[in-house]
C-alpha cells in the first residue's frame, strides 16, 4: 500500500518562539518512506534529534512570529493484517526491560484505577482476544465527540465521559489493557480514513514478543497506518510542542491511497 501525506501548519506568536515537532513518518520493516519533503517559513535555524525509542524524528525550530510548515511524504506500508485474537500475552517475567515501562502508570493513563473494571467486565479472557474484547467496549460505549474533550484530561475523565476524539479513545483503551498486565504504547499515525482527517492516535499492545497497532475508534487499519512517533502517552507524542505561546491559524492533514 502506497500511501501518500501532505500537512499544512500556520500559527502565528507576539515573539520568536522554539517549537518541537514531530510529523516526520519514519522508516522500518513494515513502513518505507520513499520521498519526503519539509518546507519552513519564518524558522530562524533548526536541527534534528531522535524520537522516543529511537523511533522517528523530533525537530527543534527556532521561528519568528510567524511559523509556515508545509510537508509531503511518500510511504509503502506491508504491514499484514494479522488479527491479534489468537495472539498469547508474552510472560511477564519475559518482558524486556525497555518495555516494562509500558506497564506503569504515566501522566494521562493510570491503569491502576482499572483494576476492579477490568476483572469484572473482562473476566477470565487472556492475551489477543482480551485486547480484542476491550477494543470492541471502548467502539461500542465511546461517542466521538471533539467537543467533549480538553487537553488535561486523563483516561479517567474520558472513562467518566465516554466521549472524546481519538487521543481519548486510546488512552483509556491503553490505560484497560496496562490494568490487565499487558504492555501498551500510544502511538501517533497518518491514515487514509480517519475523519475529520487529522494527526491520528492509537494504541500499541505488546504480544506474544512483538507489537501490535490496535485503533479503537475503528476508523484505521494496520494495513493502512503510517506510524510517526510512540510513547507513553500523548505527553510523548504531540505533533507540535511551543515553547512560548502562540495561535493556531490554520491546519490540514492530508492521506491518499495511491
Amino acid at each position: 500500500m502506497l500511501l501518500s501525506i501532505k500537512a499544512h501548519l500556520l500559527y502565528t506568536a507576539m515573539q520568536p518562539t522554539d517549537l518541537l515537532l514531530q510529523i516526520e513518518p519514519f522508516s522500518n520493516d513494515v513502513q518505507q518512506v520513499h520521498t519526503t519533503e519539509i518546507r519552513f517559513g519564518g524558522a530562524l535555524e533548526q536541527s534534528e534529534i531522535i524520537g522516543e525509542e529511537g523511533l522517528g524524528t523530533r525537530r527543534w525550530v527556532q521561528t519568528d512570529k510567524q511559523f509556515e510548515c508545509e510537508f509531503q511524504a511518500e510511504v509503502a506500508v506491508s504491514r499484514s493484517a494479522q488479527s491479534i485474537d489468537s495472539l498469547s500475552s508474552t510472560p511477564r517475567i519475559a518482558i524486556p526491560g525497555e518495555v516494562v515501562k509500558y506497564l506503569l502508570p504515566s501522566r494521562y493513563c493510570h491503569p491502576e484505577q482499572f483494576l476492579e473494571f477490568v476483572s469484572t467486565q473482562f473476566g477470565d479472557q487472556t492475551g489477543g482476544a482480551l485486547v480484542g474484547a476491550m477494543c470492541d467496549w471502548v467502539k461500542r460505549s465511546f461517542t466521538y465527540d471533539a467537543g467533549a474533550s480538553i487537553l488535561g484530561d486523563t483516561a479517567t475523565d474520558s472513562f467518566q465521559k465516554l466521549a472524546g476524539v481519538c487521543r481519548d479513545y486510546a488512552h483509556i483503551l491503553i490505560t484497560l489493557v496496562r490494568a490487565a498486565g499487558i504492555p501498551a504504547r500510544f502511538v501517533s499515525v497518518y491514515a487514509p480514513d480517519v475523519k475529520p482527517q487529522d494527526f491520528h492516535a492509537v494504541a500499541e499492545v505488546y504480544l506474544n514478543g512483538a507489537w501490535h497497532l490496535v485503533d479503537p475508534t475503528g476508523m484505521a487499519e494496520p494495513t493502512d497506518m503510517v506510524c510517526i512517533c510512540v510513547g507513553r502517552d500523548a505527553a510523548d507524542t504531540p505533533f507540535i510542542t511551543s515553547y512560548g505561546l502562540m495561535n493556531l491559524e490554520e491546519q490540514t492533514v492530508e492521506v491518499f491511497r495511491n
